[in-house]
């Protein structure tokens, strides 16, 4: 069972306008290390697993086709889920799925879940 995990740093940003998640580029990128949700806030903070075999530096951009809020919970819509096919040898490994911005330039790939 998937755990979520929000940053810290992500409801910051939010009152300081770093996110517009309706429109932002979000991507997923995979990593082997526990996030830790006080002390990461940008991509640069996490070790993501090697780039090759299918899998490129950044992870993945999820497409995002609406967004609402009902009684305070705002929800995301993608269009499809996201995957990588192992191409001339394996990805991984990695235990660890995290969601970022990669829109925003300062601070750069901050940290969403």
């Amino acid at each position: 069972m998937a755990t979520y995990t929000k940053y810290y740093a992500f409801v910051e940003n939010l009152a300081e306008k770093v996110h517009n998640l309706g429109s932002d580029t979000l991507k997923l990128a995979l990593t082997n290390t526990a996030p830790n949700q006080s002390t990461h806030a940008v991509l640069a903070d996490i070790t993501e697993i090697s780039a090759g075999n299918g899998y490129s530096a950044g992870g993945a951009a999820i497409t995002v086709t609406g967004s609402s809020q009902t009684a305070g919970t705002y929800s995301l819509t993608q269009s499809a889920d996201v995957s990588w096919t192992a191409s001339g040898g394996s990805i991984g490994p990695f235990r660890y799925v995290v969601l970022y911005n990669d829109t925003p330039t300062s601070p750069a790939d901050p940290l969403i879940a």
